[in-house]
């Protein structure tokens, strides 16, 4: 019984197998091939514009902080007690230019300019005795001169009649002494002349050391007032009235506010189109070794933006390029200046432009030749799509200068009249069937983006 149980479960396994066989062969046998679709055959309707040379406007951003163009550190020239203290002098206050902002104690050095003036003037006078006493010295110089010419003559007469024995030789010696006095008494004056000169050097030396020490007074008594050179914001105020100061103590900190500063981070590669734009022809016999000989930042327009708010805005220029780079970013520094920074200026809605504001900066200058221009979306990994013959997609490999503001310069691969493809086809076969739709309207905006008229959204 046991094996006619087994028997029959084997059985019933075999003919299981065989009938699942046997159902696979006929599904097989029976299966449809996989359906063909005809939508690829079908062309494709894409967007087209012509390529052009147009006029384009080179741009480059940076950021960068605010900071005053002068600064002044109002240290103490000379010690002395704070006499007087603008009421405004504090942090933050603004005060034009001319303003006395602080002066110290004139006294000790106004009693200076009077102690130098009267030594000054003792000295003038003691030149003009001198000078009259030169004058009397040579006088009586000359007097003495002639008497000597006399009392020689008077010498030599009775010396003639003594050989003749028609004098006596008493007469003779008293003649004698009596020319050799009045040449000693002439020797006498021209060493008493001659010693003038050197009091005259001495007298000049005291009026010049007098007159030092005149000028040095009158300088400390100046240093003695703090008169704002330029219009100016109070920063810092470390002195308090009747306070008394020493030589090289600082007194306040105060910016101008008549030019503000910015050092923009801009990349190289940005910085090298606008230079290159820029440059001036140097003749090789002529070096430039300043960088504002070599280029003309004129022709860069630039703007100051207040990060967050791009309403906010002042006109710069560009006044130099810092030297070096950036040690942590390795971007350009390029020095912009905002003249009248607090001009216009109204709080809350347009704050003035003060130090330490973190703002970007923009420039742009004009390319020195039409370039080619096309929407950087049309652009895919070094490849563009163009409109055939026949209608058909073409695939070619283009060189891209640079990107600006979502548009694509090229270098090389694509002339002007190539119909350029706008659309991302997927997939883009080299060869399909498209049907072109001529995109006026991109052709007219992209010469607008390309001189910066519009925003460069995605095009």
């Amino acid at each position: 019984m046991a094996l006619w149980q087994f028997g029959n479960r084997k059985g019933l396994a075999l003919a299981g197998l065989l009938a699942g066989l046997v159902l696979l062969a006929l599904l097989i046998y029976n299966r449809e091939g996989p359906a063909r679709s005809e939508v690829g055959s079908a062309p494709l309707d894409l967007r087209v514009i012509e390529v052009q040379s147009m006029p384009f406007v080179l741009t480059a951003k940076g950021f960068g902080i605010t900071r005053p163009a002068q600064s002044w550190q109002a240290v103490a020239n000379v010690a002395g007690r704070v006499a007087q203290r603008h009421p405004q002098l504090n942090s933050g206050t603004l005060l034009p230019a001319g303003t006395l902002l602080l002066s110290l104690d004139p006294s000790r050095y106004q009693l200076a300019i009077a102690a130098a003036a009267a030594e000054l003037a003792s000295l003038t006078a003691e030149r003009e005795q001198l000078a009259m006493e030169t004058q009397n010295t040579r006088q009586l110089l000359q007097l003495e001169n002639e008497r000597l010419q006399l009392s020689q003559r008077e010498l030599s007469r009775i010396e003639r009649l003594a050989d003749t024995d028609a004098v006596s030789r008493s007469r003779l010696d008293e003649q004698r002494r009596a020319t050799l006095a009045q040449r000693q008494l002439v020797q006498s004056l021209d060493n008493q002349l001659a010693l003038l000169p050197s009091k005259q050097q001495y007298l000049e030396g005291q009026t010049q050391r007098a007159t030092t020490q005149l000028e040095q007074a009158r300088e400390d008594l100046e240093d003695t007032r703090f008169i704002a050179p330029y219009d100016l914001r109070v920063r810092n105020v470390a002195v308090e009235e009747h306070q008394y100061v020493s030589a090289g103590q600082q007194l306040f900190l105060a910016d101008s506010i008549e030019q503000a500063e910015i050092e923009a981070q801009v990349p190289l590669p940005m910085l090298r189109r606008l230079m290159a734009a820029v440059s001036i022809p140097v003749s090789p016999q002529k070096t430039a070794l300043d960088l504002a000989q070599r280029l003309d930042f004129s022709a860069i327009r630039s703007e100051v933006t207040l990060a967050g708010f791009p309403e906010v805005r002042w006109s710069a220029r560009v006044s130099r390029i810092a030297s070096g780079l950036d040690p942590q970013t390795r971007s350009a520094r390029v020095v912009v200046t905002v003249d009248d920074p607090y001009d216009l200026a109204r709080s809350p809605e347009r704050p003035a432009l003060q130090r330490d504001m973190y703002v970007q900066v923009s420039f742009a200058t004009d390319s020195l030749r039409p370039l080619l221009v096309v929407p950087a979306a049309a652009v895919h990994q070094g490849e563009v799509y163009l409109l055939g013959a026949d209608n058909r997609l073409q695939r070619r490999a283009v060189t891209v200068a640079f990107e600006q503001q979502n548009l694509a310069v090229i270098a090389a691969g694509l002339v002007a009249g190539d119909m350029l493809i706008v659309d991302d086809p997927m997939p883009a076969v080299a060869g399909m069937a498209v049907t072109p739709h001529r995109d006026l309207v991109l052709e007219e905006r992209l010469p607008q983006l390309a001189l910066g008229l519009t925003q460069g959204q995605a095009l």
